[in-house]
Protein backbone atom coordinates (compact mmCIF):
# COMPACT_ATOMS: atom_id res chain seq x y z
CA UNK A 1 0.00 0.00 0.00
CA UNK A 2 1.43 3.37 -0.96
CA UNK A 3 1.80 6.08 1.65
CA UNK A 4 -0.67 8.26 -0.30
CA UNK A 5 -3.30 5.51 -0.27
CA UNK A 6 -2.60 4.77 3.38
CA UNK A 7 -3.01 8.43 4.30
CA UNK A 8 -6.30 8.82 2.45
CA UNK A 9 -7.80 5.66 3.89
CA UNK A 10 -6.21 5.75 7.31
CA UNK A 11 -4.02 2.96 8.59
CA UNK A 12 -4.95 -0.56 9.61
CA UNK A 13 -3.95 -1.66 13.09
CA UNK A 14 -3.63 -5.33 14.08
CA UNK A 15 -3.65 -6.22 17.78
CA UNK A 16 -2.77 -9.84 18.58
CA UNK A 17 -1.89 -11.64 21.79
CA UNK A 18 -2.85 -14.10 24.46
CA UNK A 19 -6.25 -14.16 26.15
CA UNK A 20 -6.78 -11.81 29.10
CA UNK A 21 -3.95 -9.49 28.10
CA UNK A 22 -6.35 -6.63 27.52
CA UNK A 23 -6.34 -6.79 23.71
CA UNK A 24 -9.97 -5.79 23.38
CA UNK A 25 -9.66 -2.96 25.89
CA UNK A 26 -6.64 -1.46 24.16
CA UNK A 27 -8.04 -1.94 20.66
CA UNK A 28 -11.39 -0.41 21.62
CA UNK A 29 -9.81 2.61 23.32
CA UNK A 30 -7.34 3.08 20.48
CA UNK A 31 -10.15 3.00 17.92
CA UNK A 32 -12.13 5.56 19.92
CA UNK A 33 -9.12 7.86 20.22
CA UNK A 34 -8.49 7.70 16.47
CA UNK A 35 -12.17 7.69 15.42
CA UNK A 36 -11.53 4.33 13.71
CA UNK A 37 -13.78 1.30 13.49
CA UNK A 38 -13.12 -1.35 16.14
CA UNK A 39 -13.57 -5.04 15.29
CA UNK A 40 -13.29 -7.68 18.02
CA UNK A 41 -12.62 -10.81 15.95
CA UNK A 42 -12.60 -12.92 19.11
CA UNK A 43 -16.26 -12.01 19.56
CA UNK A 44 -16.94 -13.51 16.13
CA UNK A 45 -15.44 -16.87 17.16
CA UNK A 46 -17.25 -16.68 20.50
CA UNK A 47 -20.50 -16.00 18.67
CA UNK A 48 -20.11 -19.10 16.51
CA UNK A 49 -19.28 -21.07 19.67
CA UNK A 50 -22.40 -19.75 21.39
CA UNK A 51 -24.49 -20.74 18.36
CA UNK A 52 -22.93 -24.23 18.35
CA UNK A 53 -23.75 -24.65 22.04
CA UNK A 54 -27.34 -23.58 21.45
CA UNK A 55 -27.63 -26.08 18.62
CA UNK A 56 -26.34 -28.92 20.81
CA UNK A 57 -23.21 -29.46 18.74
CA UNK A 58 -21.08 -30.26 21.79
CA UNK A 59 -21.47 -33.80 23.09
CA UNK A 60 -19.54 -34.69 26.26
CA UNK A 61 -17.15 -31.84 25.55
CA UNK A 62 -16.53 -32.84 21.94
CA UNK A 63 -17.55 -30.63 19.02
CA UNK A 64 -19.44 -32.09 16.07
CA UNK A 65 -17.21 -30.33 13.54
CA UNK A 66 -18.88 -31.84 10.47
CA UNK A 67 -22.31 -30.56 11.46
CA UNK A 68 -20.96 -27.13 12.37
CA UNK A 69 -19.24 -26.82 9.00
CA UNK A 70 -22.39 -27.93 7.20
CA UNK A 71 -24.45 -25.28 9.00
CA UNK A 72 -22.06 -22.30 8.88
CA UNK A 73 -24.19 -20.60 6.24
CA UNK A 74 -27.04 -20.46 8.78
CA UNK A 75 -25.00 -18.15 11.02
CA UNK A 76 -25.29 -14.46 10.20
CA UNK A 77 -22.90 -12.21 12.17
CA UNK A 78 -22.98 -8.44 12.46
CA UNK A 79 -21.98 -5.71 14.87
CA UNK A 80 -24.26 -3.07 16.38
CA UNK A 81 -23.48 0.61 15.97
CA UNK A 82 -20.84 1.86 18.40
CA UNK A 83 -22.16 4.05 21.21
CA UNK A 84 -20.35 6.51 23.46
CA UNK A 85 -17.87 4.63 25.68
CA UNK A 86 -19.26 1.29 24.51
CA UNK A 87 -17.86 -1.08 21.90
CA UNK A 88 -20.17 -2.48 19.23
CA UNK A 89 -22.05 -5.60 20.34
CA UNK A 90 -21.95 -8.82 18.33
CA UNK A 91 -25.22 -9.96 16.78
CA UNK A 92 -26.01 -13.55 15.83
CA UNK A 93 -28.87 -13.74 13.34
CA UNK A 94 -29.94 -10.30 14.54
CA UNK A 95 -29.84 -11.17 18.27
CA UNK A 96 -27.50 -9.27 20.60
CA UNK A 97 -25.48 -11.98 22.37
CA UNK A 98 -22.66 -9.82 23.73
CA UNK A 99 -23.30 -10.82 27.35
CA UNK A 100 -23.82 -14.49 26.58
CA UNK A 101 -20.54 -14.90 24.66
CA UNK A 102 -18.50 -13.61 27.59
CA UNK A 103 -19.48 -16.41 29.95
CA UNK A 104 -17.25 -19.25 31.16
CA UNK A 105 -19.03 -21.90 29.07
CA UNK A 106 -18.26 -20.16 25.79
CA UNK A 107 -14.74 -19.23 26.95
CA UNK A 108 -14.00 -22.86 27.70
CA UNK A 109 -14.99 -24.07 24.23
CA UNK A 110 -14.12 -21.23 21.84
CA UNK A 111 -10.66 -22.60 21.05
CA UNK A 112 -12.26 -25.88 19.91
CA UNK A 113 -14.32 -23.91 17.40
CA UNK A 114 -11.51 -21.55 16.39
CA UNK A 115 -9.24 -24.41 15.37
CA UNK A 116 -11.72 -25.64 12.73
CA UNK A 117 -10.26 -24.53 9.40
CA UNK A 118 -13.64 -24.03 7.72
CA UNK A 119 -14.75 -21.73 10.53
CA UNK A 120 -11.54 -19.72 10.29
CA UNK A 121 -11.87 -19.41 6.51
CA UNK A 122 -15.49 -18.29 6.86
CA UNK A 123 -14.70 -15.59 9.43
CA UNK A 124 -11.34 -14.46 8.03
CA UNK A 125 -12.99 -13.69 4.69
CA UNK A 126 -15.39 -11.32 6.49
CA UNK A 127 -12.57 -9.78 8.51
CA UNK A 128 -10.45 -9.13 5.40
CA UNK A 129 -13.37 -7.38 3.75
CA UNK A 130 -13.77 -5.08 6.74
CA UNK A 131 -10.04 -4.37 7.01
CA UNK A 132 -9.77 -3.47 3.31
CA UNK A 133 -11.82 -0.32 3.98
CA UNK A 134 -9.06 1.07 6.21
CA UNK A 135 -9.27 3.11 9.42
CA UNK A 136 -9.74 -0.01 11.50
CA UNK A 137 -8.36 -1.47 14.72
CA UNK A 138 -8.83 -5.23 14.76
CA UNK A 139 -7.86 -7.55 17.59
CA UNK A 140 -7.55 -11.31 17.80
CA UNK A 141 -4.93 -14.02 17.49
CA UNK A 142 -4.15 -14.13 13.78
CA UNK A 143 -4.71 -10.56 12.65
CA UNK A 144 -1.12 -9.67 11.75
CA UNK A 145 -0.24 -13.16 10.54
CA UNK A 146 -3.34 -13.96 8.45
CA UNK A 147 -6.07 -11.30 8.29
CA UNK A 148 -4.02 -8.17 7.54
CA UNK A 149 -0.38 -9.26 7.19
CA UNK A 150 0.41 -5.91 5.55
CA UNK A 151 -1.14 -3.82 8.35
CA UNK A 152 0.69 -0.54 8.92
CA UNK A 153 0.85 -1.19 12.67
CA UNK A 154 1.06 -4.59 14.36
CA UNK A 155 0.92 -4.87 18.14
CA UNK A 156 1.49 -8.10 20.05
CA UNK A 157 0.20 -8.07 23.63
CA UNK A 158 1.41 -10.19 26.49
CA UNK A 159 1.44 -10.22 30.29
CA UNK A 160 2.50 -12.44 33.18
CA UNK A 161 0.24 -15.55 33.34
CA UNK A 162 -0.69 -14.94 36.98
CA UNK A 163 -1.71 -11.35 36.21
CA UNK A 164 -3.79 -12.59 33.29
CA UNK A 165 -5.53 -15.14 35.52
CA UNK A 166 -6.29 -12.49 38.12
CA UNK A 167 -7.77 -10.19 35.48
CA UNK A 168 -9.95 -12.96 34.11
CA UNK A 169 -11.06 -13.95 37.61
CA UNK A 170 -12.09 -10.36 38.39
CA UNK A 171 -13.83 -10.00 35.02
CA UNK A 172 -15.96 -13.08 35.67
CA UNK A 173 -16.77 -11.97 39.22
CA UNK A 174 -17.85 -8.58 37.93
CA UNK A 175 -20.30 -10.30 35.61
CA UNK A 176 -21.69 -12.53 38.34
CA UNK A 177 -20.04 -15.59 36.78
CA UNK A 178 -17.61 -16.44 39.56
CA UNK A 179 -15.21 -19.31 38.92
CA UNK A 180 -12.51 -20.78 41.23
CA UNK A 181 -9.08 -19.28 40.52
CA UNK A 182 -7.67 -22.77 39.89
CA UNK A 183 -10.18 -23.30 37.07
CA UNK A 184 -9.44 -19.87 35.64
CA UNK A 185 -5.71 -20.66 35.51
CA UNK A 186 -6.34 -24.07 33.94
CA UNK A 187 -8.71 -22.58 31.35
CA UNK A 188 -6.18 -19.94 30.32
CA UNK A 189 -3.37 -22.49 30.08
CA UNK A 190 -5.55 -24.79 27.96
CA UNK A 191 -6.54 -21.93 25.65
CA UNK A 192 -2.90 -20.85 25.27
CA UNK A 193 -1.93 -24.39 24.29
CA UNK A 194 -4.73 -24.73 21.75
CA UNK A 195 -4.16 -21.25 20.32
CA UNK A 196 -0.41 -21.65 19.85
CA UNK A 197 -0.37 -25.25 18.60
CA UNK A 198 -3.39 -25.48 16.28
CA UNK A 199 -2.51 -26.42 12.72
CA UNK A 200 -4.44 -23.57 11.10
CA UNK A 201 -3.34 -19.99 11.89
CA UNK A 202 -1.79 -20.50 15.32
CA UNK A 203 -1.16 -17.54 17.60
CA UNK A 204 2.30 -16.21 16.78
CA UNK A 205 4.23 -12.99 17.19
CA UNK A 206 5.14 -11.84 13.68
CA UNK A 207 8.61 -10.41 13.17
CA UNK A 208 7.57 -6.80 12.66
CA UNK A 209 5.10 -6.65 15.55
CA UNK A 210 5.74 -4.25 18.41
CA UNK A 211 5.46 -6.04 21.76
CA UNK A 212 3.36 -4.45 24.49
CA UNK A 213 3.82 -6.21 27.83
CA UNK A 214 1.24 -4.68 30.15
CA UNK A 215 2.06 -6.68 33.27
CA UNK A 216 3.15 -3.57 35.13
CA UNK A 217 1.75 -0.61 33.21
CA UNK A 218 -1.61 1.13 33.43
CA UNK A 219 -4.33 1.24 30.81
CA UNK A 220 -3.58 4.92 30.29
CA UNK A 221 0.12 4.24 29.71
CA UNK A 222 -0.49 1.42 27.25
CA UNK A 223 -2.98 3.53 25.29
CA UNK A 224 -0.50 6.40 25.15
CA UNK A 225 2.19 4.07 23.80
CA UNK A 226 -0.14 2.57 21.18
CA UNK A 227 -1.27 6.05 20.09
CA UNK A 228 2.34 7.10 19.74
CA UNK A 229 3.04 4.10 17.51
CA UNK A 230 -0.11 4.73 15.45
CA UNK A 231 0.70 8.40 14.83
CA UNK A 232 4.25 7.51 13.83
CA UNK A 233 2.66 5.41 11.07
CA UNK A 234 0.31 8.08 9.80
CA UNK A 235 -2.89 7.54 11.78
Amino acid sequence: MSSEKSHSKGIRIAVDGYSSTGKSTLARELAQALSYRYIDTGAMYRAVTYWALKQGLFKEGHLDEAKLIAELALISLDFSEAKANQAPHILVNGQDVEREIRGAEVAGKVSLVARVSAVRKYLVAQQKEIAAKGKVVMDGRDIASVVIPDAELKIFMTADPEIRAQRRFEELEGKGQSQPMKEVRENLAARDLLDTTRADSPLIQVEDALVLDNTKISREAQLAKALEWAKERGA
